[in-house]
């Protein structure tokens, strides 16, 4: 398979971009050049902020039967790439987001729930309306035949630059009593970065086409199992003191932000970890354990030093030691 990918130096697309070359695929990655590319790729540098006539100018040329677009800014970026690529491309893959759907998204929601407004048009627009607007690039361009949308939660794993399990990682390993937010037995639901690669390329090989809700199925692991998991690889003495959510709240701490991937029951949480992924599942997603995606993670993070890379664009995650002493004290 011949495939484009717009990023592939950073967590999504360096991921599609590995387990293609796996596969023995011919893999192009079009990247502004801040970060090494995966070895084995073959790559075009350019910049989808600046003018079409510059910043595209090296997709100007070639033809591929798969483009994967990670973008999640203003979505007439995609629909400058989608209209570039339309006549030379067989299948464009948007990884989107789940939170395209209107809030609040009802427990168990599928993909026919209703969705935000979308401009593909648009500007810098807030992050749901920037994924809807460049679903609605893609769909423009490549029409819903040649248009595969995933629609992902919660990702984590290797490579991760927004911060979520590095710093539950990170703060295991130092050690000590350690906040837990309860209740430990809370199903989570996420999707390994890795198997989000596999299953986009064995949906785009198989000629997909549609929204697909992308994270692990409900139940396929829990907080506590994710923590426990956390302190088995790092070795360390944490102790892990399960707090009820109420405490939590009472104090202040942000669920997602402070503490990170946790989210107390309630319309949060059903919109984050109950999705219906059934049409994913029937479509052949797997999804490992968790406890190999948090040793492999950490693993990853070991092997770079022990700091997760970080997105410029987003806040950095975590309760403050201060904090996390305080309500820790008796």
């Amino acid at each position: 398979m011949r495939l484009l990918i717009l990023g592939g130096t950073e967590f999504v697309g360096r991921a599609v971009a590995e387990a293609a070359l796996a596969r023995g695929g011919e893999v192009t990655v079009f990247h502004r050049g801040r970060h090494e590319p995966p070895a084995g790729v073959r790559t075009l540098l350019g910049d989808r902020t600046a003018p079409v006539a510059d910043g595209l100018a090296a997709l100007a040329d070639g033809e591929w039967d798969v483009v994967v677009d990670t973008w999640s800014s203003a979505p007439s970026a995609v629909r400058d790439a989608a209209r570039l690529l339309a006549e030379r491309a067989g299948r464009y893959v948007y990884v989107s987001s789940r939170s395209v759907y209107a809030w609040p998204p009802k427990a168990g929601l599928g993909e026919d729930g209703p969705l935000v407004e979308g401009d593909p048009d648009a500007g810098e627009v807030p992050y749901a309306e920037a994924k809807r607007g460049g679903e609605l690039a893609v769909l423009d361009a490549f029409g819903p035949d040649r248009s595969l949308f995933i629609r992902a939660g919660l990702i984590i794993g290797p490579y991760e630059n927004v911060g979520r399990l590095p710093w539950w990682l990170g703060r295991i390993a130092r050690g000590g009593p350690v906040l837990a937010p309860g209740p430990r037995t809370l199903p989570l639901q996420y999707i390994d970065v890795r198997d989000l690669a596999e299953w986009t390329l064995d949906a785009a090989e198989a000629g997909l086409s549609g929204p697909y809700n992308l994270v692990s199925p409900p139940g396929h692991t829990t907080m506590g199992e994710l923590l426990d998991a956390c302190a088995r690889v790092t070795g360390s003495d944490a102790e892990l003191r399960w707090t009820d959510p109420e405490t939590i709240l009472a104090a202040g701490v942000a669920p997602w932000s402070d503490l990170p991937v946790w989210i107390p029951p309630g319309e949060m949480y059903d919109a984050m970890h109950t999705a219906d992924v059934s049409k994913a599942v029937g479509a052949g997603l797997r999804c490992r354990p968790v406890a190999e995606t948090v040793a492999d993670t950490w693993a990853w993070l070991e092997s770079i030093g022990g700091s997760a890379p970080r997105r410029p664009d987003r806040p950095p995650l975590g309760l403050s030691p201060e904090r996390e002493a305080a309500l820790l004290s008796p």
